[in-house]
Order: structure tokens, then sequence, then C-alpha cells
């Protein structure tokens, strides 16, 4: 398959591209190299820059954001998730009542910026005396943002699943209900999860906008652990501990979704399940 996508690469060309990938390695490495040239040249790498990280009081409040924004996270992706559950069901229907405003309200979702309807919430709330909290309009900006894509998932999901699997279904004598449930649905969940677990990924990133509507999450903290005067300002720093936590958290749901597409895979190869869904797909007819 490779051959045909592209020619095999002979000996000269293998050589090549051995030695362009050394020039790009080096390159990265003296890039790196010079940045942290600079950063040691501003006193970024100070003993008094760190020192506050070995304080109890410091790390419990690094350790109060990490918790809230695992919090906004967890409520959103619950949320989130029912809302796309929803919304999917309903554009998969056969009545147009239903699935020309759940189109809408996806379609209108995706569009619009993630920033802009927590501003929504929040400021809107001010305005009209609502009584949200920043962490309710981060949860539902979060929820209606992400909610979308999910529900897009979901369709494609089903959608995905092979056009015989329903007619046969349907020869059967079963309910359209019925066929989405005990035949598309067990189907689709294997190619839909890898994509699920990706979209939850940036879900939890997403929460770091909330430092903007003074939502007191981990990224609200380090904004105000690097504004101290006695530690030096050490912004960069904190940043640095901060992006190490994301890191690692997104890491972990990152390694999760691997593994959840190997799996997918791995079976879509013995019962001839669809393939995993990396992204929503834009075409495609509705389950009928």
């Amino acid at each position: 398959m490779s051959a045909v996508l592209y020619d095999v690469p002979g000996p000269r060309a293998k050589a090549r591209n051995r030695i362009i990938n050394v020039v790009v390695v080096l390159a990265l490495l003296a890039a790196v190299a010079w940045v942290l040239y600079r950063l040691n040249q501003t006193g970024q790498f100070e003993s008094r820059r760190w020192a506050q990280f070995q304080y109890t009081a410091i790390q419990n409040e690094l350790l109060d954001g990490l918790l809230n924004t695992l919090r906004a996270a967890a409520l959103a992706a619950v949320l989130a998730l029912l809302f796309g559950a929803v919304f999917a069901a309903a554009r998969i229907s056969d009545h147009a009542i239903l699935r020309v405003p759940a189109t809408f309200v996806v379609e209108l979702f995706r569009a619009i910026p993630l920033l802009i309807l927590m501003f929504f919430f929040y400021y809107g709330s001010l305005q009209f005396k609502l009584g949200l909290s920043p962490f309710w309009a981060v949860v539902l900006g979060l929820t209606l943002y992400n909610g979308s894509v999910l529900a897009e998932i979901f369709r494609a999901g089903i959608a995905a699943v092979p056009k015989g699997q329903r007619e046969a279904a349907y020869a059967t004598g079963l309910r359209k209900n019925q066929v989405v449930r005990l035949i598309l649905l067990p189907q689709a969940i294997s190619a839909m999860l890898p994509a699920i677990v990706s979209q939850l990924v940036v879900l939890l990133k997403d929460t770091a906008l909330g430092f903007i509507i003074t939502y007191n999450e981990l990224l609200y903290v380090a904004k105000q652990m690097g504004g101290r005067l006695e530690f030096g300002f050490p912004y960069i720093p904190t940043y640095f501990v901060v992006a190490v936590v994301y890191i690692g958290l997104c890491s972990l749901l990152s390694l999760l979704a691997r593994y959840l597409e190997g799996r997918s895979r791995r079976r879509s190869k013995i019962t001839g399940a669809p393939p995993p869904i990396d992204t929503p797909i834009e075409t495609g007819d509705a389950v009928r």
C-alpha cells in the first residue's frame, strides 16, 4: 500500500532524508539551547525565583487550583456527554421538528469561540444579576462548546456503521430505536471512544481560559504566584511548573485515547467493526 501512495525512496533518497533529519534535530537543539541561555541570562533559574515552591502554603495553593481545574473539567465533561448524546439522537431523528433545531444548535455552538461563551455567561450574569459564579460560567461554556462537538462525534460514529447492518436489522422487523440501541450503538461505541477521549483532553486544557473571568483554577493561581515581588516576579518558573502539571494530565488522557484506539483497531480486524473516528465527519446521511 505504501508503494501505491508514494515512490519508495532509494539509497540516495534515504541518505538525503537522514541528513535532513540530522539538520532538523540539530536546529531544534540549537533553538532550545538558545532559549535556555536567554532564560539563564535574565536570571530565571536563580534559586530566589524557585524558592516559593518549597513552602507548604504555596504547594497547597497550587493543589487547590488543580482541584478547581479538575472539578470544572469533570462536571463539564459529564454535562457535555449528556448534551452530545441528546442532540446526536435528535440529529438522526426522522422528524424534522427535532432534527432541524438540533442541527442548528450544534452548528451554532461549534462555531462560537469558547471564550465568548464564557464571557456571555459571566458578564451576562453580572449585567442581569443572574447570580452565576465564575465556576458555572466556565462549566456552561465548556458544556455547550464541547457538547456540540461530541454530538457530531456521536452522529459520525453511528453513521460509520456499515449500511448493511441497519438494513439487516430492519429486515428482521426491529423498530428504529431498537436498531440504534441494539445494533448500531454497540458497534459505534468502539469507534467513538478514542475521539471522545481526545475531545475530553481538549476540554481539560480549555479550563485554563477560566482565569480570564477570575475563576480560581490552576492558571489563575499561577498568575497570582508569579506576581510576587518577594520572589522576584517568578512568572516563568511558575508557568514552567504549571505547564508540567497540564502536560502530565493531558498525557494520561492521551495515553488512554491511544490505548482505546489500538484496542478498537485490533477489534475491527477480528470482528469487522468500523475503524475509530479521529474527527467528526461533516458529510453522510443520517441514520434512517
